[in-house]
């Protein structure tokens, strides 16, 4: 069934496009002369403007980790989250390699120096590495391991192979990781439910393009992002319970968001 308004639609796919091609030349500008003020902060405020023109409203949980670096750990629900995150994280995104394959966004995601993941075991490695050097270098990152999209209502298992970068040590000190749970909850104020969901939710076989634009013809949307207490591989052991611990946390920032119980939150985080 379709919903929304077409020119609604249509005005924000033009602006989106405007504010695009207004900014990107200012920022690949500043990563050629390595103004790394300009790159940290420019993406923030494009996204930030990015989900006001989509009409996505972002509701904040919890506190941001303000370490530099920090490995922030969240689940994915659309291509949305890319502005959701990039809206108030400075830093660049961890993502499967086919997004290096996809017209436009594939420019976008590489002047935000994207990590592209090949996600067979024998090339993981060389993404582990690449991680590593630039969060040692004081990039913050954002890695969504369960290595593809959900349908919101539930969070994939976690892939344990890129937790192993938590073991970098800078000072001496293990390097920062921050659960981040976000979700899709609301529609003009009316809550979401399961099967309202995938109006947002981009997940199995669904087309990109008509999922796009039913999205952008739809009202205003809310989006709750819920910051957990940061943690290292050292109150763990491994990389594995790291992982699994991370992974408890973002379900239950997921259910707590699609169920309006904020109460199930810690208190850190609530």
């Amino acid at each position: 069934m379709w919903i929304g308004s077409p020119l609604r639609g249509a005005f924000r796919l033009a602006s989106y496009l405007l504010l695009t091609l207004l900014l990107l030349p200012i920022h690949l500008l500043a990563l050629s002369l390595g103004l790394r003020t300009v790159v940290s902060r420019l993406p923030v405020l494009y996204h930030r403007m990015v989900c006001f023109i989509l009409g996505i409203r972002v509701r904040v949980h919890g506190k941001r980790s303000d370490v530099t670096p920090t490995l922030f750990v969240c689940n994915h629900v659309s291509y949305l989250d890319v502005e959701v995150l990039g809206s108030l994280v400075p830093g660049s995104f961890v993502a499967k390699a086919e997004v290096a394959t996809w017209p436009f966004y594939k420019t976008l995601a590489k002047a935000q120096r994207t990590i592209f993941v090949e996600r067979t075991s024998s090339k993981t490695s060389a993404s582990r590495d690449e991680m590593v050097k630039r969060l040692d270098t004081g990039d913050n990152l954002m890695l969504f391991p369960e290595g593809t999209s959900s349908d919101g209502t539930r969070v994939l298992p976690f892939r344990t192979a890129l937790f192993g970068v938590a073991q970098l040590r800078r000072d001496g000190k293990p390097i920062v990781v921050q659960p981040v749970a976000i979700s899709y909850t609301r529609l003009d104020g009316i809550p979401l439910g399961r099967y309202w969901r995938p109006l947002f939710a981009w997940f199995g076989d669904f087309d990109f393009v008509p999922h796009l634009w039913q999205m952008v013809c739809l009202g205003e949307a809310e989006t709750v992002v819920t910051f957990f207490p940061p943690v290292d591989i050292d109150q763990f052991g491994d990389r594995k319970k790291l992982a699994e611990f991370c992974f408890r946390q973002v379900s239950s920032g997921v259910q707590a968001a699609n169920t309006g119980r904020y109460e199930l939150l810690p208190p850190e985080a609530a």
